[in-house]
């Protein structure tokens, strides 16, 4: 019996967390205690999923989390291996890594939330309220980031600037990965809903520089809840503290 069957033997130990983190935060310690060293394989999805008992969906999404902190690599038809026992400096979303967009989003969304605070209608208004109430309504969280993406994008569109509706679109994925990794790590559900409320009472407000504010503030709660996440940030977790 090898290194990784004798873990998935024993019981994780629990707590107060959704199925995914207690997947993530297992697997996440083993790893990076050196238990499941680089080069191991991980246990096969269904054993995975029988460890915790929960369906090997959730496997599939904790995996996709782990493959962002640079710890694990999946390769077709082999299996998931452990090729780092260290958080990665810049956590991969894909197409493109968490500094990219941390540099980029603030040129393209600000300004785009300011113009759509001049440049939208009253049925732009009542949709994103309703895209709002939605995510304080969503417990999936596959359904939550999806609806996160649709914000962004409604937003960049409303812009009335084809530019910054194109950028959004194409990086659609990568938010996407980037939305569902936050909070999986960092509880950024909560935070992200008062965030995205408040950027669009400011669209809704008809004021440029307080909706272009409200969104600067969105990205720098993001920034910071990835620097936590690396282990960069001197401050409490910005997705469960009292950061507003």
């Amino acid at each position: 019996m090898n290194l990784s069957d004798s873990w998935v033997d024993r019981q994780p130990s629990s707590a107060r967390v959704s199925a995914a983190e207690a997947v993530i935060a297992d697997l996440r310690d083993v790893i990076t205690s050196g238990e499941l060293a680089v080069g191991d394989r991980l246990p096969a999805e269904a054993s995975l999923a029988a460890r915790h008992g929960v369906s090997r969906s959730v496997i599939r999404e904790a995996l996709r989390s782990l493959h962002a902190l640079g710890l694990t690599e999946t390769r077709t038809g082999l299996g998931t291996f452990v090729v780092s026992n260290t958080i990665a400096r810049d956590l991969d979303f894909g197409n493109y890594e968490a500094q990219e967009l941390v540099e980029a989003r603030p040129h393209v969304e600000v300004p785009a939330a300011g113009w759509a605070a001049q440049r939208h209608s009253d049925e732009d208004i009542a949709v994103l309220q309703d895209l709002v109430d939605q995510m304080r309504n969503e417990s999936d969280p596959v359904a939550w980031v999806s609806l996160d993406a649709q914000l962004h994008g409604l937003i960049a569109k409303m812009s009335g600037n084809r530019v910054f509706e194109s950028l959004i679109v194409d990086i659609r994925e990568t938010l996407i990965s980037q939305s569902e990794t936050l909070n999986r790590l960092a509880g950024r559900r909560e935070k992200a809903n008062d965030e995205h409320a408040r950027i669009v009472d400011g669209i809704a407000s008809g004021s440029y520089d307080r909706a272009a504010q409200a969104m600067a503030e969105h990205l720098d709660a993001v920034r910071e809840t990835l620097k936590y996440i690396v282990g960069e940030s001197d401050t409490a977790d910005p997705g469960r503290g009292s950061q507003s």
